[in-house]
């Protein structure tokens, strides 16, 4: 059950470019959710106490480098991913987020994937698989089929709780997962390019859940 009090969530973005409209609206329309919606940049300068105040910060940035875009925030930024799970923060990684800081460890140990070279097959059509209907993120939900884009790239490795799959070629087969940071729970979900994508109905639940999950909202 979605409490009264909304969730503040951080909803980080750079590096590439989206439908900025339809992504709010997506946003907007999840109850219990307050999305804040920033730069990297901004959020990586904020007080520690501001940041603290976000219950989830959710990735949708590719930067591919640690340095920020606007120089002034360069060291900030690393400092403030270096931070993500120094407290049960809730963290989510959509889409191109999880291609983001190839060479950066930890974001390796964030997202749980080793090896970040991808490619990228745009206007898939493809069958979800629900992997662990037990867990809460995906519980109740049936099989259902995607317009989106995919990636080929390797798997995520140990400590990764699969939830989503597809057999579909081109597409890496792990579609969402969870796993520990530190801290922090992360669910990580490798859809979402458009509004094509965000206007799916099980996107959309699956999305509002993992970041209700994330702050550990949702048990299991």
């Amino acid at each position: 059950m979605v409490e009264s009090q909304p969730l503040n969530v951080a909803v980080l973005v750079g590096m590439h470019p989206y439908d900025a409209i339809r992504f709010h609206d997506l946003f907007a329309a999840m109850d219990g959710i307050k999305p804040v919606h920033q730069m990297v940049e901004n959020w990586a300068f904020a007080e520690p106490e501001q940041k603290a105040e976000y219950d989830v910060v959710l990735f949708y940035n590719m930067h591919l480098k640690m340095e920020a875009e606007l120089p002034w925030a360069s060291p900030a930024v690393p400092k403030a991913i270096a931070e993500l799970g120094d407290r049960p923060q809730g963290i989510v990684v959509l889409h191109h987020a999880i291609l983001a800081y190839p060479d950066e460890p930890v974001w390796t140990d964030v997202t749980g994937l080793p090896d970040r070279k991808f490619g990228f097959y745009g206007e898939q059509t493809f069958p979800v698989h629900i992997e662990r209907p037990d867990h809460p993120i995906v519980r109740g939900l049936s099989d259902w089929t995607m317009f989106d884009e995919t990636y080929t790239m390797q798997e995520p490795g140990e400590g990764c709780d699969i939830l989503l799959t597809t057999d579909y070629n081109p597409s890496m087969r792990a579609l969402a997962w969870t796993r520990r940071h530190k801290q922090a729970r992360v669910f990580c979900l490798q859809m979402g390019h458009d509004g094509r994508s965000w206007n799916n109905p099980s996107f959309k639940t699956v999305l509002q859940r993992g970041i209700l999950w994330s702050a550990g909202k949702l048990q299991g």
